[in-house]
């Protein structure tokens, strides 16, 4: 069987040391007292994310030494929200900043983040037909652009090579055999587990304080029927009961026929799969440098067609400019010249795992080379983003709170009709409290 891949096709793990300067919260300090246009980044991306952002932004300056972005680098999660919306709302913010897609709604567009110069966009080389229509629509509020899409982090199937193997569960090309509905999964998962001695042969995050591994399944499996959250406007509730209930009995299904284990929380899945211990894993494709690095014998495909489309829950990093009362023309410039760099690149990007927003890198040949990181391109189109509501995203009250609600259901501690009761009743609770970001304010 043939291993995995090497890490990178650029050697982007080098710059350790650097990355490490930058994780300190303070820009490193070059370019000081030069002629060069600075352009302020933040950013909440570590680990192999952040190392391999620090690599694209040196490489930027090798290439471009009239400018210098100073980049630094916050803490992930609300913290760092929290830090954008105060810089915003003061109107003295840095000129760039990473972004989670899916907090667009929630953080004050207009009112924290300016508009995108989409003549600025276009004149280094980027238009709105270069980028996953799904994810173009999603970056947009009130039909006003407020976000360049970079990628999309889906949620996929990693699987060991070596235990699919023996299970026979390869093609003669060595790739995982797909399935379709819930008969074929259920018996490619039963013939891992017989492989396996009888171990549960799915890993997922399925357990925990704050998971939201149940939500990032359910949200994977209940698009797949055409099942829907929310009205278009973010007002009504509009849950398919019968689709919902579907999805959610799969998910029991697996952990009352022993095929998940549905005892560990997001640490233990990905140490059960790092160490052969589980035939496949359900998370997100960030793990993938970590596993080739820790050289667990894998490879990743598409999450599984299990209710008709290819649909998989996915968020996206997005670049936003947040809210300055006077933007520097100059530098306002040079920060688009460091976006269009960034996303051209993002073949670059795509070594942590996740799936370039800008179409024409998928057909680079530097990506096709990346192995398994291509494999599941196709899903850029089919991804299955959150609702466009203030209380959505990356550990979200609606993640953590639909994860809790799904997660007794996997264990079997509520019935699928009493886990979808409890989700309703959160999203209700949602939907009535206060938008901390009103409309008029913005």
């Amino acid at each position: 069987m043939q291993g995995p891949p090497d890490i990178s096709r650029r050697h982007l793990l080098g710059g350790l040391a650097l990355v490490g300067a930058a994780a300190t919260g303070c820009a490193i300090p070059v370019g000081l007292g030069s002629s060069q246009t600075r352009v302020k980044f933040w950013h909440f991306l570590s680990a192999s994310d952040g190392i391999i952002m620090n690599q694209m932004v040196g490489a930027f300056a090798k290439d471009t030494p009239d400018v210098f972005v100073e980049e630094n680098v916050l803490q992930w999660g609300e913290p760092f929200y929290t830090k954008i919306a105060m810089a915003g709302a003061g109107g003295r913010s840095p000129d760039l900043a990473s972004f989670h897609l899916a907090r667009l709604a929630g953080i004050g567009a207009g009112a924290i983040l300016d508009p995108i110069n989409v003549e600025l966009l276009e004149e280094n080389g980027l238009r709105a037909t270069d980028f996953s229509p799904p994810i173009w629509e999603r970056a947009h509020l009130d039909g006003v652009l407020y976000a360049i899409p970079f990628d999309a982090h889906p949620m996929v199937q990693y699987y060991n090579t070596d235990i699919c193997g023996k299970a026979g569960l390869l093609g003669s090309d060595g790739k995982l055999l797909p399935t379709q509905g819930v008969e074929e999964l259920v018996a490619q998962l039963t013939k891992a587990k017989e492989a396996m001695g009888g171990k549960p042969p799915l890993a997922l995050d399925a357990l925990g304080l704050g998971t939201v591994g149940p939500w990032r399944v359910w949200w994977s499996l209940y698009p797949q029927s055409g099942g829907t959250l929310l009205s278009d406007d973010g007002t009504n509730i509009t849950i398919d009961d019968a689709k919902a209930l579907e999805a959610l009995r799969f998910m029991r299904r697996l952990g009352q026929e022993g095929l998940c284990d549905w005892r560990t929380d997001y640490g233990a899945s990905v140490a059960n799969f790092t160490n052969s211990q589980s035939a496949f894993l359900w998370n997100g494709d960030w793990e993938t440098i970590g596993l080739k690095e820790r050289k667990t014998p894998f490879s990743m495909t598409r999450f599984p067609n299990v209710f008709g489309t290819g649909a998989a829950q996915a968020d996206c990093h997005a670049f936003v400019l947040p809210h300055q009362r006077d933007r520097d023309p100059e530098v306002e410039r040079a920060t688009y010249r460091f976006i269009a760099y960034l996303i051209k690149n993002s073949a670059d990007w795509a070594v942590a795992g996740h799936v370039p927003a800008y179409l024409p890198t998928l057909e680079q040949p530097d990506y096709l080379a990346l192995q398994p990181q291509s494999e599941y391109r196709s899903v850029i189109t089919e991804v299955a983003l959150d609702p466009q509501v203030w209380f959505a995203g990356s550990a979200s009250r609606l993640w953590i709170e639909f994860g809790e609600a799904f997660s007794f259901v996997i264990s079997g501690q509520r019935t699928p009709e009493e886990g979808l009761a409890a989700a309703k009743a959160s999203l209700n609770r949602l939907l009535s409290a206060p938008n901390p970001f009103p409309a008029q304010e913005r």
